[in-house]
Protein backbone atom coordinates (compact mmCIF):
# COMPACT_ATOMS: atom_id res chain seq x y z
CA UNK A 1 0.00 0.00 0.00
CA UNK A 2 1.57 2.92 -1.51
CA UNK A 3 1.88 6.87 0.41
CA UNK A 4 -1.24 7.62 -1.94
CA UNK A 5 -3.31 4.89 -1.20
CA UNK A 6 -2.55 5.86 2.51
CA UNK A 7 -3.95 8.81 2.48
CA UNK A 8 -6.86 8.02 0.75
CA UNK A 9 -7.94 6.02 3.44
CA UNK A 10 -7.21 8.51 6.12
CA UNK A 11 -9.31 11.11 3.77
CA UNK A 12 -11.93 8.35 3.61
CA UNK A 13 -11.94 7.82 7.26
CA UNK A 14 -12.17 11.29 8.20
CA UNK A 15 -15.05 12.51 5.75
CA UNK A 16 -16.69 8.91 7.03
CA UNK A 17 -16.51 9.60 10.54
CA UNK A 18 -17.72 13.19 10.01
CA UNK A 19 -20.56 12.04 8.18
CA UNK A 20 -21.93 9.81 10.56
CA UNK A 21 -21.40 11.75 13.51
CA UNK A 22 -22.59 15.18 11.95
CA UNK A 23 -25.20 14.53 9.42
CA UNK A 24 -27.16 11.22 10.29
CA UNK A 25 -27.44 9.21 13.66
CA UNK A 26 -25.71 6.14 12.50
CA UNK A 27 -22.84 6.85 14.97
CA UNK A 28 -25.61 5.63 17.69
CA UNK A 29 -24.86 1.87 16.44
CA UNK A 30 -21.15 1.89 17.48
CA UNK A 31 -20.98 4.24 20.61
CA UNK A 32 -23.03 5.75 22.74
CA UNK A 33 -24.25 9.36 22.85
CA UNK A 34 -21.92 11.07 25.15
CA UNK A 35 -19.07 10.26 22.78
CA UNK A 36 -20.16 11.76 19.60
CA UNK A 37 -17.81 14.67 20.31
CA UNK A 38 -14.92 12.79 19.91
CA UNK A 39 -16.06 10.71 17.20
CA UNK A 40 -16.10 14.42 15.10
CA UNK A 41 -12.97 15.69 16.60
CA UNK A 42 -11.44 12.08 15.27
CA UNK A 43 -12.60 12.26 12.05
CA UNK A 44 -11.73 16.07 11.71
CA UNK A 45 -8.02 15.42 12.40
CA UNK A 46 -8.37 11.62 10.16
CA UNK A 47 -9.33 14.42 7.18
CA UNK A 48 -6.78 17.30 7.65
CA UNK A 49 -3.76 14.76 7.96
CA UNK A 50 -5.44 13.42 4.68
CA UNK A 51 -5.08 16.50 3.33
CA UNK A 52 -1.93 17.65 4.56
CA UNK A 53 -0.22 14.04 3.36
CA UNK A 54 -1.92 14.73 -0.36
CA UNK A 55 -0.33 18.62 -0.12
CA UNK A 56 2.81 17.67 0.78
CA UNK A 57 3.18 14.81 -1.71
CA UNK A 58 1.99 17.59 -4.33
CA UNK A 59 5.11 19.80 -2.99
CA UNK A 60 7.32 16.95 -3.13
CA UNK A 61 6.50 16.33 -6.93
CA UNK A 62 7.00 19.83 -8.14
CA UNK A 63 10.31 20.13 -6.39
CA UNK A 64 11.59 17.38 -8.50
CA UNK A 65 10.30 18.61 -11.65
CA UNK A 66 11.82 21.91 -11.16
CA UNK A 67 15.39 20.55 -9.96
CA UNK A 68 15.65 16.99 -10.77
CA UNK A 69 15.08 16.56 -14.29
CA UNK A 70 17.26 19.63 -15.59
CA UNK A 71 20.13 17.88 -13.19
CA UNK A 72 19.49 14.58 -14.62
CA UNK A 73 19.82 15.71 -18.70
CA UNK A 74 22.76 17.95 -17.34
CA UNK A 75 24.51 15.44 -16.08
CA UNK A 76 23.41 12.66 -19.31
CA UNK A 77 25.40 16.00 -21.72
CA UNK A 78 28.41 16.07 -19.11
CA UNK A 79 28.98 12.16 -19.02
CA UNK A 80 28.32 10.80 -22.09
CA UNK A 81 28.37 7.28 -22.38
CA UNK A 82 29.91 7.15 -18.94
CA UNK A 83 25.84 7.32 -18.20
CA UNK A 84 25.36 3.78 -19.53
CA UNK A 85 27.90 2.18 -17.71
CA UNK A 86 27.16 3.82 -14.32
CA UNK A 87 23.35 2.98 -15.46
CA UNK A 88 24.36 -0.58 -15.51
CA UNK A 89 26.09 -0.56 -12.13
CA UNK A 90 23.36 1.12 -10.61
CA UNK A 91 20.84 -1.02 -12.33
CA UNK A 92 22.92 -4.20 -10.52
CA UNK A 93 23.39 -2.65 -7.39
CA UNK A 94 19.57 -2.24 -7.09
CA UNK A 95 18.70 -5.83 -7.69
CA UNK A 96 21.03 -6.33 -3.78
CA UNK A 97 19.85 -2.68 -2.74
CA UNK A 98 17.29 -0.93 -4.18
CA UNK A 99 13.87 -3.18 -3.56
CA UNK A 100 11.55 -2.53 -0.38
CA UNK A 101 11.19 -5.90 0.67
CA UNK A 102 8.52 -4.45 3.56
CA UNK A 103 5.85 -4.31 1.15
CA UNK A 104 2.54 -3.72 3.04
CA UNK A 105 0.65 -7.14 3.18
CA UNK A 106 -2.19 -7.59 0.47
CA UNK A 107 -5.11 -7.88 4.04
CA UNK A 108 -4.01 -4.09 4.53
CA UNK A 109 -6.64 -3.24 1.46
CA UNK A 110 -9.26 -4.43 3.59
CA UNK A 111 -8.97 -1.55 5.74
CA UNK A 112 -11.18 0.47 2.97
CA UNK A 113 -14.19 -1.73 3.81
CA UNK A 114 -14.97 0.19 7.21
CA UNK A 115 -13.89 3.09 5.97
CA UNK A 116 -16.48 3.03 2.81
CA UNK A 117 -19.47 1.48 5.41
CA UNK A 118 -19.35 4.64 6.68
CA UNK A 119 -20.49 6.53 3.59
CA UNK A 120 -22.77 4.29 1.69
CA UNK A 121 -23.66 1.23 4.02
CA UNK A 122 -24.70 1.13 7.49
CA UNK A 123 -24.47 -2.10 9.10
CA UNK A 124 -27.56 -3.36 10.81
CA UNK A 125 -28.71 -2.32 14.31
CA UNK A 126 -27.53 -5.20 16.99
CA UNK A 127 -30.67 -6.95 17.40
CA UNK A 128 -31.95 -10.67 18.62
CA UNK A 129 -28.99 -12.12 17.59
CA UNK A 130 -26.16 -10.18 19.68
CA UNK A 131 -28.80 -10.13 22.68
CA UNK A 132 -29.13 -13.97 22.58
CA UNK A 133 -25.22 -14.45 22.88
CA UNK A 134 -23.76 -11.48 24.94
CA UNK A 135 -23.40 -10.91 28.64
CA UNK A 136 -26.62 -10.04 30.87
CA UNK A 137 -26.03 -6.42 32.70
CA UNK A 138 -25.77 -6.94 36.54
CA UNK A 139 -28.43 -5.13 38.40
CA UNK A 140 -26.98 -3.33 40.74
CA UNK A 141 -28.39 -3.65 44.41
CA UNK A 142 -30.96 -0.55 45.61
CA UNK A 143 -31.28 -0.45 49.51
CA UNK A 144 -34.35 1.84 49.38
CA UNK A 145 -37.42 2.61 46.47
CA UNK A 146 -40.01 5.29 46.49
CA UNK A 147 -43.50 4.99 46.59
CA UNK A 148 -44.47 3.78 42.95
CA UNK A 149 -46.50 6.62 41.30
CA UNK A 150 -50.46 5.90 40.57
CA UNK A 151 -50.17 5.89 37.15
CA UNK A 152 -52.01 2.52 35.21
CA UNK A 153 -50.34 1.16 33.13
CA UNK A 154 -47.09 2.00 34.95
CA UNK A 155 -44.43 3.12 32.32
CA UNK A 156 -40.81 1.36 33.55
CA UNK A 157 -37.66 0.40 32.22
CA UNK A 158 -36.58 -2.81 32.03
CA UNK A 159 -34.02 -2.35 34.85
CA UNK A 160 -36.20 -0.97 37.16
CA UNK A 161 -38.83 -3.67 36.98
CA UNK A 162 -36.14 -5.95 37.35
CA UNK A 163 -35.43 -4.10 40.32
CA UNK A 164 -38.59 -4.22 42.19
CA UNK A 165 -39.29 -7.49 41.59
CA UNK A 166 -36.04 -9.09 42.74
CA UNK A 167 -35.42 -6.15 45.47
CA UNK A 168 -38.01 -4.17 46.37
CA UNK A 169 -39.17 -6.50 49.33
CA UNK A 170 -42.35 -4.05 50.50
CA UNK A 171 -44.27 -6.08 47.08
CA UNK A 172 -45.19 -2.82 45.78
CA UNK A 173 -45.05 -4.02 41.72
CA UNK A 174 -47.40 -7.05 42.74
CA UNK A 175 -50.71 -7.05 40.82
CA UNK A 176 -49.63 -3.68 39.02
CA UNK A 177 -49.99 -2.99 35.53
CA UNK A 178 -46.62 -1.91 33.97
CA UNK A 179 -45.70 -0.87 30.74
CA UNK A 180 -41.87 -2.03 29.30
CA UNK A 181 -40.84 -1.38 26.20
CA UNK A 182 -37.95 -3.36 23.89
CA UNK A 183 -37.39 -5.72 21.43
CA UNK A 184 -38.48 -9.80 20.78
CA UNK A 185 -35.81 -11.98 21.68
CA UNK A 186 -36.48 -15.65 21.11
CA UNK A 187 -36.18 -18.33 24.08
CA UNK A 188 -33.10 -20.57 23.27
CA UNK A 189 -35.00 -23.13 25.52
CA UNK A 190 -38.71 -23.65 24.23
CA UNK A 191 -41.59 -21.40 22.62
CA UNK A 192 -40.85 -18.62 25.15
CA UNK A 193 -39.76 -15.25 24.48
CA UNK A 194 -38.02 -11.92 26.27
CA UNK A 195 -38.57 -8.54 26.33
CA UNK A 196 -35.04 -6.98 25.48
CA UNK A 197 -32.83 -3.83 25.54
CA UNK A 198 -29.35 -3.80 24.54
CA UNK A 199 -27.06 -1.34 26.67
CA UNK A 200 -23.64 -0.04 25.93
CA UNK A 201 -21.67 1.35 28.65
CA UNK A 202 -19.00 2.57 25.85
CA UNK A 203 -19.95 1.48 22.70
CA UNK A 204 -20.98 -2.08 21.03
CA UNK A 205 -18.00 -4.15 22.01
CA UNK A 206 -18.93 -3.57 25.65
CA UNK A 207 -22.99 -4.12 25.32
CA UNK A 208 -24.77 -5.71 27.70
CA UNK A 209 -28.20 -6.78 27.92
CA UNK A 210 -31.38 -7.05 30.30
CA UNK A 211 -34.44 -8.92 29.21
CA UNK A 212 -38.07 -10.02 30.91
CA UNK A 213 -39.82 -13.20 30.26
CA UNK A 214 -42.89 -12.51 28.67
CA UNK A 215 -46.16 -15.25 29.71
CA UNK A 216 -49.67 -15.34 27.92
CA UNK A 217 -48.60 -14.74 24.62
CA UNK A 218 -46.95 -16.24 21.46
CA UNK A 219 -43.45 -15.40 20.52
CA UNK A 220 -43.67 -12.13 17.72
CA UNK A 221 -40.54 -12.08 15.29
CA UNK A 222 -37.32 -11.82 16.16
CA UNK A 223 -36.14 -8.19 16.59
CA UNK A 224 -39.88 -6.67 16.54
CA UNK A 225 -40.17 -3.34 18.50
CA UNK A 226 -43.11 -3.83 21.17
CA UNK A 227 -44.70 -1.73 23.84
CA UNK A 228 -46.36 -4.44 26.68
CA UNK A 229 -48.80 -4.20 29.03
CA UNK A 230 -48.82 -6.56 32.05
CA UNK A 231 -48.37 -7.53 35.50
CA UNK A 232 -45.61 -9.47 37.20
CA UNK A 233 -45.83 -13.38 36.77
CA UNK A 234 -45.32 -15.14 39.66
CA UNK A 235 -42.30 -17.01 40.55
CA UNK A 236 -39.89 -17.29 43.58
CA UNK A 237 -40.43 -14.89 45.88
CA UNK A 238 -41.06 -11.39 45.26
CA UNK A 239 -38.58 -8.86 46.59
CA UNK A 240 -35.96 -11.43 46.37
CA UNK A 241 -32.94 -12.84 44.08
CA UNK A 242 -35.31 -16.15 43.38
CA UNK A 243 -37.97 -14.22 41.93
CA UNK A 244 -38.09 -14.43 38.20
CA UNK A 245 -38.51 -11.04 35.80
CA UNK A 246 -41.31 -11.98 33.85
CA UNK A 247 -44.58 -10.29 32.92
CA UNK A 248 -47.39 -11.94 32.20
CA UNK A 249 -48.61 -9.72 28.92
CA UNK A 250 -52.29 -8.41 28.61
CA UNK A 251 -51.52 -6.33 25.43
CA UNK A 252 -48.65 -5.81 23.13
CA UNK A 253 -48.53 -3.28 20.67
CA UNK A 254 -46.28 -2.91 18.22
CA UNK A 255 -43.46 0.50 17.79
CA UNK A 256 -41.00 2.11 15.88
CA UNK A 257 -37.89 1.25 17.04
CA UNK A 258 -35.99 3.71 19.12
CA UNK A 259 -33.34 6.61 17.55
CA UNK A 260 -31.02 5.46 20.10
CA UNK A 261 -31.70 1.91 20.77
CA UNK A 262 -29.04 1.36 22.94
CA UNK A 263 -30.17 2.10 26.10
CA UNK A 264 -32.90 1.16 28.77
CA UNK A 265 -35.01 4.06 28.44
CA UNK A 266 -39.06 4.85 29.79
CA UNK A 267 -41.54 3.87 27.35
CA UNK A 268 -42.54 7.04 25.11
CA UNK A 269 -46.62 8.18 25.35
CA UNK A 270 -48.58 7.42 22.31
CA UNK A 271 -48.71 10.57 20.53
Amino acid sequence: MNRPVQTLLLTLSGIGLLHVALFTDLYLRYVKAGLRAPLIVSGAVLLLLGLAGAATRGGRHAARDDTGREHEHGQAREHGHGREHGHGRDHEDGHGHGHDHSATPRIAWLLFLPALSLLWYAPPALGAYTAARSNTKPVVVQKGFAPLPAASPLPLTLTDFTKRVQQDRSGAIKSRAVQLTGFVTPSEEDDGWYLTRIIFTCCAADSQTVKVRMYGTEAPPADTWLAVTGTWHPGGALGTRSAEAALDVTAARPIAQPVNAYTDDLPLRPS
